[in-house]
């Protein structure tokens, strides 16, 4: 059946191209790459085609931040300020936990214009933007710890949070204890286009919501051309890679996957990966759907963790059902992909 569903999704111009990915711990189990990466230049989707990943970025963020709670360079339930300096954004007391649950009650603005174009990449700044950011939205949106309230401004601040306790660019930090030891290559995982010939353009459907209030969304100059029924997005990087800017290909991503799966991570110790998983709860107990970067979902009865990621261009998800074995990744070339009811309806078949 999923050959064709995905044949068909391409068919009937549901996105340009896919990559879908299903793995146990140590095989593949179900692999698809098709249509096109590129449609005006008649580029094929395939296996080795990079594409952003954007929220999925956030669950690598989280792993290393456990890495450096499992060494006591970082205190999970150690107050922001510590690593942060004073005086800390919204309030010093919000704990390292906090952000990674997402529970800090940190407020969430509409990232889509916290973007840079590719070109543009070797010198921007970083700390600038994050600090515009700040200034443009200094007030907590809940009292800390006493409800989810998704931040991606709070896994921003969790990349400040590995450079300042690691010693490290955020990005070489992740690449060097996360992505080597996955023995996941450049062209798989990173934090930018290892060849801009083999990555996927992004794209906006012409007749969608979207399109029509895209001046409100994105910055005007990363707008392209029209590509048949599909608008042209500009090659970009999100301006903190913390929350989304993770360049890769299902295979990579695949990778970090089954290392979850295996009965020992090459990343954590058994008690850290535990700790991975655990559901959380606000400060007056009660649960919430997410763990320490993961959100918790259902599928047939089945417990599964996932997290997605879209911006301008590009849609994915990636999940892992520990009882069933496996572990799936969905990721496409297209803003309006609807990449949860699809993985929803592929991911049945590898159920048990």
């Amino acid at each position: 059946m999923s050959n064709g569903y995905l044949d068909a999704l391409i068919a009937n111009g549901r996105t340009p191209g896919l990559q879908y990915l299903v793995l146990g711990p140590a095989r593949t189990v179900f692999e698809y790459d098709g249509g096109w990466a590129d449609i005006g230049r008649r580029v094929a989707m395939d296996s080795v085609t990079t594409l952003m990943a954007y929220s999925m970025s956030k669950t690598i963020t989280a792993a290393a931040v456990l890495q450096l709670v499992a060494t006591g360079a970082v205190a999970l339930d150690g107050p922001i300020g510590t690593y942060l300096g004073t005086p800390a954004p919204y309030d010093a007391a919000i704990t390292v936990r906090q952000l990674l649950d997402h529970t800090a009650g940190l407020p969430n603005p509409i990232p889509l214009r916290w973007v840079h174009r590719a070109s543009l990449h070797a010198s921007f700044d970083e700390d600038a933007a994050l600090a515009a950011v700040l200034a443009a939205h200094p007030s907590l949106a809940s009292t800390p710890g006493s409800r989810y309230q998704y931040s991606n401004i709070g896994y921003w601040l969790l990349g400040r949070i590995i450079a300042r306790a690691s010693g490290q660019p955020f990005p070489a930090y992740v690449e060097t204890g996360v992505f080597r030891p996955l023995g996941a290559e450049p062209g798989e995982l990173a934090y930018v286009i290892p060849d801009p010939a083999r990555h996927a353009n992004g794209y906006l459907e012409t007749y969608s919501l979207m399109n029509l209030i895209k001046g409100f969304l994105i910055d005007r100059e990363l707008v392209g051309e029209y590509e048949g029924r599909w608008l042209r997005i500009a090659t970009h990087y999100p301006n903190g890679p913390a929350f989304g800017g993770v360049v890769g290909t299902a295979r990579g991503f695949g990778k970090f996957l089954q290392d979850q799966l295996r009965a020992h991570s090459v990343l954590f110790d058994d008690a850290t990966r535990r700790l991975f998983y655990e559901q959380q709860r606000t400060t007056d107990g009660a649960p919430i759907a997410m763990t320490l970067g993961w959100h918790i979902g259902e599928l047939a009865g089945v417990l599964f963790y996932f997290k997605e990621g879209g911006g301008g261009g590009f849609h994915n998800e990636m999940r892992i059902y520990p009882a069933s074995g496996i572990a799936t990744i969905l990721m496409s070339n297209a803003t309006g992909f609807d990449v949860k009811r699809h993985l929803n309806t592929l991911d049945r078949e590898f159920l048990h």
